[in-house]
């Protein structure tokens, strides 16, 4: 229930959560939301998300910009749409025997998610997602802490600042790949002094950086490596909480 002093919900929010039908009025609808997010899905997954404009995604679809704004009022409002729609529904996470487990097929969920559509990193974070399916993700990490001995608000900022692990993660990731330049480790060992770089130069030198061996999924590694002593961390955290 509204009062008089509510402010209006966003359009994003009014249509993510079926608060309001999109193009209701006038003739009858030769859309539906799910096709113009779909067209956009795939527009983004060809061109990238700088591709991303109501002309092109109206093109997409055979239909002019103006018949999208039937259903999408902005370009905003479309990008705050696909950001929930991109992510879809929470991992079904099996029986976990810890909090930490839980958490763990979480994250990974979450980083796979992410890796389908790269483009959804470059998404600006002008605000926090609000949609069901963002929701859903969060009601689900947070019911794995539901165990935890530690303050509600502190359960929240700990799932927030392992999703942004994920995400600066899968960002960082994104962005090395696309970075030219040569191979790291051969470069670098042609232009560091082991004299003054030591502790680099050793660990080039044990090939901590070599990504030669096939059998081994060194993006996947790097992160269950991180996630792995991130939550290390959680669990001293959590255990002397109150202490």
């Amino acid at each position: 229930m509204t009062t008089s002093g509510d402010t209006a919900l966003p359009r994003a929010v009014e249509l993510m959560w079926g608060l309001e039908q999109p193009g209701g009025r006038g003739p009858k609808r030769a859309l539906t939301l799910d096709q113009i997010l779909d067209a956009a899905i795939a527009v983004a997954d060809a061109e990238g998300y700088a591709a991303l404009s109501m002309n092109r995604v109206a093109k997409q679809l055979g239909f002019t910009a103006m018949s999208l704004y039937r259903y999408v009022d902005s370009k905003n409002t479309l990008i705050d749409l696909l950001m929930d729609r991109v992510v879809g529904p929470p991992p079904a996470v099996a029986d976990p025997a810890s909090w930490r487990s839980g958490l763990e097929q979480w994250a990974r969920a979450e980083f796979a998610r992410l890796g389908r559509h790269p483009w959804w990193l470059d998404i600006p974070m002008s605000r926090p997602p609000m949609g069901p399916n963002n929701m859903a993700w969060l009601e689900t990490a947070l019911g794995m802490l539901a165990g935890a001995d530690v303050p509600e608000p502190v359960k929240l900022q700990l799932v927030m600042n392992l999703s942004m692990f994920v995400v600066g993660k899968r960002r960082f990731l994104r962005d090395l790949q696309e970075e030219e330049g040569g191979d790291f480790a051969s470069v670098m060992t042609r232009v560091l002094d082991p004299q003054r770089f030591p502790s680099v130069s050793a660990a080039l030198a044990s090939a901590a950086f070599d990504d030669d061996d096939a059998d081994i999924d060194w993006e996947q590694a790097d992160f269950e490596f991180g996630l792995a002593r991130l939550l290390d961390g959680y669990e001293v955290f959590i255990a002397g909480f109150g202490d």
